[in-house]
């Protein structure tokens, strides 16, 4: 018996060490597939819990590291790390009150640790900034609308500025090749402009159901972009493989256009200078980092008060509430940022009724579609990332039947090759960030539709050179000493 105990040991010891070689090569995944291994030999060992619930942190599995953590926790209450991870993921998720027990918990442990000290300062830091926005915010129903407040008419542009200008009120393509070249050579735009371009979108924006019905003529064709993540280098990249946005060669990007990466405000304003330049030419769909809170945690909103100015950090919040929740493209494909719902049934009048002019709700149809994921295995399951489901095939081909509908394409999910086909081809993942992060060495992708038949053409691509500035430059402080 102590021989077979040894054995089994010695051969778990070995598969974290295997897991350990992946995690440091950025493959995540597999990682995650050795500590289970390891796992299944030795359950009671709190090291291999908090190790894979790292590494499912590393790919955004909040939940999911949550639980592994809390289970190293109880086979070991005295263990740190299993109440750093947890605090970690806790506050990956914008729960800081619950991550700051955590931490408490680390400093109790490791009185003597100055990491551990640094990040309990800074996580206080950061629930007393919330307590205080908490103090003093107004209640939606009593908020003036920023946009009403704004008129960018009024703002003179000095004769010094020699970027991008708009001549009056109409936002050419001229103007949108000046603008996306000074933002190559790391040139800010003029805020009259910025101003501009935003509420102008607002305004198409506002005008729209929130679920979109795209039209494709016969011989014409139709591309879907996933996550850009203010990758706007690797955007560019995409415009040159695929040509600019225009009515014969219109796009859609489906969700997260900002966040993690450093140049979002180049991003969204060179994809709402399209929309303002011709709206049948882009559309986009929100994704859960077009939200206050995702944009208070992983950069969006410093980078937008670096660049730009508070007011457009309001701006910004404003007219995300406005972007629609899914599309349909020839009444047979669903484009939507996340995937399908925890009740069967769901009509597509369902979405088109769904009131969508507020920051996401933590459950229901609005958060479903932004926040969950697909599954292998069949049903419902819960969340990796600890909000929205996961759902299985047979979840995927019963929304499909309900509607008349072909394919779900969707995005939300790092993949290796940029996309992925699940779900008996039924379901279609597309992430158009490559080495997402300046890290995890993903290809991205675009698929490309052709009418009338509609068949999912997919092209990848690699990541292109970035000036050097790092992924989450701008970052609330104490998500990047985790980053």
């Amino acid at each position: 018996m102590e021989t077979e105990n040894s054995t089994n040991t010695s051969r778990a010891e070995e598969l974290k060490l295997l897991a350990n070689e992946a995690f440091k090569a950025h493959k995540y995944s597999q990682a995650i597939d050795l500590y289970t291994q390891a796992i299944e030999v030795n359950k009671d060992n709190a090291v291999y819990w908090a190790n894979r619930a790292f590494a499912h942190t590393k790919l955004e599995e909040y939940g999911s590291a949550i639980q592994d953590a809390t289970k190293a926790i109880e086979i070991d209450p005295k263990y740190s790390k299993g109440y750093y991870r947890r605090g970690a993921a806790y506050l990956a998720m914008g729960k800081f009150k619950d991550a700051l027990k955590d931490f408490q918990q680390v400093k109790r442990l490791c009185p003597n640790d100055p990491d551990a000290t640094k990040k309990l300062k800074e996580c206080e830091k950061a629930v007393m900034k919330l307590k205080f926005e908490e103090a003093i915010s107004v209640p939606e129903s009593a908020k003036r609308s920023i946009a009403d407040t704004i008129d960018y008419h009024t703002i003179d542009v000095e004769p010094q500025y020699s970027g991008a200008r708009i001549e009056g009120d109409v936002v050419t393509l001229d103007f949108v090749k000046k603008m996306m070249d000074d933002f190559k050579k790391q040139k800010c735009l003029h805020k009259r402009y910025a101003f501009q371009i935003v509420l102008q979108t607002r305004s198409l924006l506002r005008e729209l159901p929130s679920l979109v019905d795209i039209n494709v003529p016969d011989g014409k064709h139709f591309t879907v972009c996933g996550d850009v993540h203010g990758q706007f280098y690797d955007l560019i990249n995409i415009f040159e493989l695929n040509g600019l946005p225009s009515e014969d060669n219109p796009y859609l990007f489906n969700g997260d256009f900002v966040d993690r990466g450093s140049f979002s405000v180049e991003v969204i304003l060179t994809l709402f200078a399209f929309k303002c330049m011709s709206p049948s030419a882009i559309y986009l769909s929100r994704g859960n980092h077009e939200s206050k809170s995702m944009n208070k945690i992983y950069g969006f909103e410093g980078e937008v008060r670096s660049k730009l100015s508070e007011t457009f950090v309001e701006l910004f919040a404003e007219v995300f509430c406005c972007l629609p929740l899914a599309h349909v493209i020839n009444e047979k494909v669903f484009v939507v940022h996340g995937g399908l719902f925890s009740v069967d049934g769901v009509k597509l009048s369902d979405i088109r009724a769904i009131d969508r002019f507020c920051e996401p709700p933590e459950e229901g149809l609005m958060c479903e579609l932004l926040w969950s994921d697909p599954q292998p295995q069949l049903g419902r399951g819960p969340s990796k990332r600890g909000v929205g489901l996961s759902f299985g095939a047979d979840v995927t081909k019963r929304f499909l039947e309900d509607n008349n509908l072909d394919l779900v394409v969707r995005s939300h999910e790092v993949k290796d090759e940029g996309y992925e086909i699940e779900h008996d081809g039924k379901l279609i993942t597309v992430f158009s960030a490559p080495n997402y992060c300046d890290q995890m060495g993903n290809k991205g992708a675009f698929i490309r539709f052709e009418a009338p038949d509609l068949k999912p053409n997919i092209a990848t691509f690699s990541a292109v050179p970035h000036p050097d500035v790092k992924p989450m430059a701008y970052a609330n402080n104490f998500l990047r000493m985790f980053a």
